[in-house]
């Protein structure tokens, strides 16, 4: 479990495409502390650490990838030096300061608009068709691991602010018009959505 609240922005050093795929990134994290099978949030998705190198200043980590996840998530457009958001799981009594984020993305949203307003940036996202009742203003979403404010909706569009220290300390001030973003709802509003549905079906209750 996460919170949304990325930590380090590391940057791919490898793939390996083979039955599954093998990814390694580099990190400012202290690896020393970070064990074999441990999860680390990896752009909004959920990835176990197979290998690690590195202690201190930093290092390096690897996972392997299904091609369920490549399916899902924008990984498969990853190549060597593309930077990451990063979070390390949770621990108890670490202070919860963004949202749950559980690393489990539910679509690719396609980033439309970039705007500086201000001392911030405002972005229009296009949610992935069917997820759109799914975003509330003022409600809660994750792109690319980052926990965010919904400023508002219309449609499948939403728009958010971004303000200057989640611009400088995200991936997000190097992308453009056009970039898929992995996207995870605010687990409450799933649940809720399928409560909803189960009633509504014949025989629901």
């Amino acid at each position: 479990m996460f919170t949304g609240i990325v930590t380090d922005v590391g940057r791919v050093r490898s793939i390996e495409r083979r039955g599954d795929t093998r990814i390694e990134i580099a990190t400012a994290y202290d690896m020393g502390g970070v064990a074999i099978g441990a999860s680390i949030c990896c752009g909004g998705a959920c990835m176990t650490v197979i290998e690690k190198a590195g202690d201190g200043s930093g290092g390096w980590f690897a996972f392997e990838v299904s091609d369920e996840s490549l399916s899902r998530t924008s990984i498969g457009t990853w190549a060597a030096g593309t930077e990451v958001n990063l979070e390390r799981s949770l621990r108890m009594g670490d202070e919860m300061g963004g949202h749950v984020v559980t690393g489990h993305v539910d679509g690719l949203a396609v980033l439309e608009n970039v705007e500086p307003v201000g001392d911030s940036h405002r972005i229009q996202v296009l949610a992935p068709d069917g997820l759109e009742g799914l975003v509330a203003e003022k409600g809660s979403v994750a792109l690319d691991g980052v926990s965010l404010t919904v400023n508002g909706v219309q449609g499948r569009r939403f728009w958010i602010n971004l303000i200057p220290h989640t611009w400088a300390h995200t991936t997000f001030r190097n992308r453009r018009s056009g970039d898929v973003l992995n996207m995870e709802v605010d687990p409450l509003a799933r649940y809720v959505a399928r409560l909803l549905s189960t009633n509504a079906a014949p025989g629901g209750r």
